[in-house]
């Protein structure tokens, strides 16, 4: 039951005040802890140089959604199966949180809705594990009609194993919030990297690029769009790999559909997504390019303070190539960045195996790649599994303070929220 592995839950303090360790245990019986602070997802701060880069959405919620679909993974990359708790097949489907002996440890970000923080938890076998905690309010999900977007992000990280996609571990919920625990990412956001050594080489680039479009690939292979691929979304582990995370845009579309969500962070969104005219896959495939553009030349190809320019410039401005890149770069960029979806490189029928046998890439050796044995050209310094020195501290060392959240009348739509990994102690060292 995921009580039993929550026995304990530390969120250890910041190193400037620490605040006394409150026990905490999980309880069956039918009362609920005190609300947690309000956490986010891995995000660093806004940036300085180029404004705020924003994901958001205008797609409507439906006044009433269905449960939360049971989580699924394919059975030949798992040795065991999934756990479920008895939280997850009643209703109302709430894991009963009484204490939880939880003390933070540093908060790593603030967004609107989310927050995250990373935590201590303490194993059976008295071993403790760092995570990042997503928390978000119920409350404010609702009324900024992103239920289908929570649910979404749920469903789709039970689903995705990867060895450059951060793994779920664990969700629950208290009255007035959900919870995510997810594997902690210590080497800190690719942006943080990025802006500390301006442009990355085209040999640093190439590998973080195929790493990118390996994990892309999976979830394309598994019905997945992502649709929010930025540096502030992809992190660099203490061995130097990326690792992809932030689902809360993420959905599942089929092969023959298209979504017509105006969703993303604008300066990383395909001109298909701002013209309304149906997206899919395809759109994720822009994103690599601009991602790749901004690593080799430190920001992205199309900026501007007005959102509405910037828009007009995705849509018809003619892309700019630095004459420093090599041949092969500029054909990659401009075969990506083509702004018809139906001539993106990786929209035919060979998908991402377009990309990968582009000969920018023909060093990379993809077997090893997603086996992670292909050596990176820079390690993030790391002292420690806890190690917090590679996020900014403008969000490390803000206040650990708890708000309080109201309970939404509205519990229907957050059933079934409760889910255990099948070895959720797998990535703990």
């Amino acid at each position: 039951m995921l009580a039993s592995r929550l026995t304990h839950l530390h969120i250890p303090p910041s190193n400037s005040s620490p605040p006394p360790t409150i026990p905490i245990k999980i309880s069956n019986s039918p009362t609920y802890s005190a609300p947690f602070h309000p956490p986010l997802l891995l995000h660093p701060p806004p940036r300085s140089s180029s404004g705020t880069h924003k994901s958001y959405t205008t797609a409507p919620t439906p006044s009433s959604a269905p449960p939360l679909a049971s989580p699924s993974r394919n059975p030949s990359q798992l040795s065991t199966p999934i756990r479920r708790t008895s939280s997850t097949i009643r209703p109302p489907m709430i894991l009963n949180v009484k204490f939880l002996r939880n003390k933070v440890v540093k908060k790593m970000g603030v967004v609107e809705i989310e927050e995250v923080k990373k935590v201590r938890m303490k194993g059976k076998s008295g071993d403790d594990g760092i995570f990042a905690m997503k928390v978000m309010r119920k409350d404010t999900i609702i009324k900024n009609n992103h239920v289908d977007y929570m649910r979404a992000e749920r469903d789709i990280l039970t689903k995705v194993v990867h060895p450059f996609i951060v793994p779920l571990r664990y969700s629950f919920q208290t009255k007035s919030k959900l919870y995510l625990i997810l594997d902690f990412i210590n080497g800190g956001h690719l942006f943080y990297h990025l802006y500390r050594q301006g442009i990355f080489s085209e040999d640093q680039a190439r590998v973080y690029t195929a790493e990118i479009v390996s994990a892309v690939s999976h979830l394309h292979k598994s019905g997945i769009v992502h649709r929010d691929l930025k540096p502030e979304n992809i992190l660099m582990d203490a061995d130097g790999h990326v690792m992809l995370t932030d689902f809360g845009l993420a959905k599942e579309i089929d092969e023959s559909s298209r979504s017509n969500s105006l969703c993303g962070t604008t300066e990383y969104m395909a001109p298909e997504i701002l013209q309304s005219k149906g997206h899919n896959k395809n759109a994720d495939w822009w994103s690599v390019g601009i991602l790749l553009y901004e690593m080799l030349n430190g920001q992205p190809p199309y900026t501007h303070a007005n959102r509405k320019k910037l828009q007009e410039k995705i849509i018809n401005e003619k892309l700019k190539l630095p004459p420093r890149l090599t041949s092969e770069a500029h054909s990659l960029l401009k075969e990506l960045l083509q702004k018809d979806p139906l001539k993106r490189l990786g929209s035919g029928p060979r998908g991402a195996e377009e990309i990968k046998s582009h000969k920018w890439f023909r060093t990379i050796n993809w077997k090893k790649l997603e086996e992670r044995e292909l050596q990176t050209k820079f390690t993030p310094d790391v002292s420690g599994n806890d190690c917090t020195a590679n996020f900014d501290k403008c969000w490390t060392t803000m206040p650990l303070d708890d708000s309080p959240a109201p309970t939404p009348t509205a519990g229907e739509h957050f059933h079934g929220y409760t889910y255990v990994a099948p070895n959720p102690w797998l990535s703990t060292e």
